[in-house]
């Protein structure tokens, strides 16, 4: 069979769309042909909307989202344009579109479907709205899905978000059963098996989750996320050469991934026979002080802010920078370049500094070493714990290093941070009880 022509085969709806779109993926060289193509078609006309719809294609959402905006009367665009919205986190663009099309195909599942899904997202994420966001939501979706016609409910779509309205009340027996019954009605219903697998991971049901990501990674195009989860799972399960396949593919998709590249480091080092234990607990306590976030630390308003234009959120997004690329960066100056450099010498690090050169200096205790009664249990670093890879990095990705900085946290705090769930919870709660400390709130 041909390969799909964006600039001149017929396109006759969203669902066409997708089934082309996965065997885009089968090969390299045909994704990288295509993309080519895609960037090369003209803005105007016909050809403008059909690069809009090759950039969703290949998962360029923030490019296909702009290209199909003046396409706004074309329903395929539109929809291809609300899903681009979505990807991109701007619900409330997102369910105006969807509503307009409900409104025009009333009869419809998929457009119904995604304004539904699109008006809850829009209401969690409401500014201000705080622990009453959740009910909030729930509200809107019940009313919703109270108003929906009788054919919907028995759709994926309908199925999926009569399990979303039940994870929303907090039964998450019933989510999971919601979401069981609109897996059946469509299998590749992304969002239904993200929430899922999500919800399985943390109720402590690691072979349900394990079972939906897995489904999720044979989905092309893969969302980096679904493997890393995966990958979380795997080496759960000690399943490291599974593992090392998930975070390879991350770092071959997206080479600059910091995250990827500290996980397969990991994983690799699982599979070996030999491993040096000083130094891994050095690699340890370094990510842990690279995780750090700059908003930890006192900054001038203007220093805080031009890093924030940069993306640089964490110490180490810091130290990959040179001091030439700050300073050639507008309004940073030699005030706010020194506050940077006297934060790192404080952490034994500097701008531009090699992995291997801040790993010594780790070894040097340059990097915040722990101070303190050593009799202490709050002064013990975390590595003691001996933690399974899930809790150890949520802890990590909170720049703990000691024990004592672990016991600040609460339940709910730890349990809103990704990929931590029921088990890795009480798992944490034993080894903390072990030595006589409790979370924030358990005294």
């Amino acid at each position: 069979m041909a390969p799909f022509d964006i600039a001149l085969d017929p396109i006759q709806s969203f669902g066409a769309l997708l089934q082309e779109r996965a065997s885009l993926y089968e090969r390299k060289e045909d994704f990288e042909s295509f993309r080519r193509t895609v960037t090369r078609l003209e803005d105007q006309g016909d050809t403008g909307r059909r690069k809009g719809l090759g950039f969703w294609m290949v998962a360029q959402f923030d490019e296909a989202e702009k290209a199909l905006a003046p396409f706004g009367d074309d329903d395929v665009a539109a929809f291809t344009r609300a899903s681009s919205l979505m990807s991109l986190e701007r619900f409330s663009e997102a369910r105006e579109i969807f509503e307009r099309l409900t409104s025009k195909y009333p009869d419809e599942p998929r457009p119904r479907g995604g304004w539904l899904d699109s008006l809850v997202e829009e209401t969690l994420a409401q500014p201000g709205n705080g622990n009453d966001a959740t009910e909030a939501a729930a509200a809107v979706l019940q009313q919703a899905l109270e108003a929906a016609p009788a054919p919907f409910h028995p759709s994926a779509e309908g199925r999926y978000l009569s399990g979303r309205l039940k994870e929303l009340k907090g039964d998450a027996d019933g989510a999971l059963e919601g979401y069981t019954l609109a897996r059946e009605v469509d299998p590749t219903h992304r969002r239904n098996l993200h929430r899922m697998a999500w919800l399985a991971e943390r109720s402590g049901l690691d072979e349900v989750a394990l079972d939906a990501y897995e489904t999720l990674s044979r989905l092309l195009p893969v969302d980096s996320s679904v493997l890393n989860n995966l990958g979380i799972l795997y080496e759960d399960l000690g399943r490291d050469e599974d593992a090392v396949a998930c975070y390879q593919s991350i770092c071959d998709s997206h080479p600059m991934d910091e995250r990827g590249r500290l996980y397969l480091r990991d994983a690799i080092a699982a599979t070996t026979m030999y491993y040096d234990e000083d130094l891994e607990r050095k690699e340890d306590r370094l990510n842990q002080i690279l995780r750090t976030p700059i908003t930890d630390f006192e900054l001038s308003v203007r220093a805080r802010n031009c890093l924030a234009k940069m993306d640089i959120i964490t110490l180490g997004d810091l130290v990959r920078k040179t001091e030439n690329e700050l300073l050639t960066y507008k309004n940073f100056g030699e005030t706010s370049l020194q506050e940077i450099k006297e934060i790192l010498t404080s952490k034994g690090l500097r701008l531009g500094m090699q992995r291997e050169e801040a790993v010594h200096a780790v070894d040097r205790g340059g990097a915040s070493p722990v101070t303190g009664d050593p009799n202490d249990p709050r002064n013990r670093p975390i590595s003691e714990l001996k933690l399974s890879i899930r809790a150890r990095r949520t802890v990590e990705n909170l720049g703990c290093l000691t024990l004592g900085e672990v016991i600040v946290h609460s339940e709910d705090e730890l349990l809103s941070m990704p990929n931590f769930g029921v088990t890795s919870l009480l798992e944490l709660k034993g080894k903390l009880t072990e030595i006589g400390l409790h979370l924030k709130g358990d005294d």
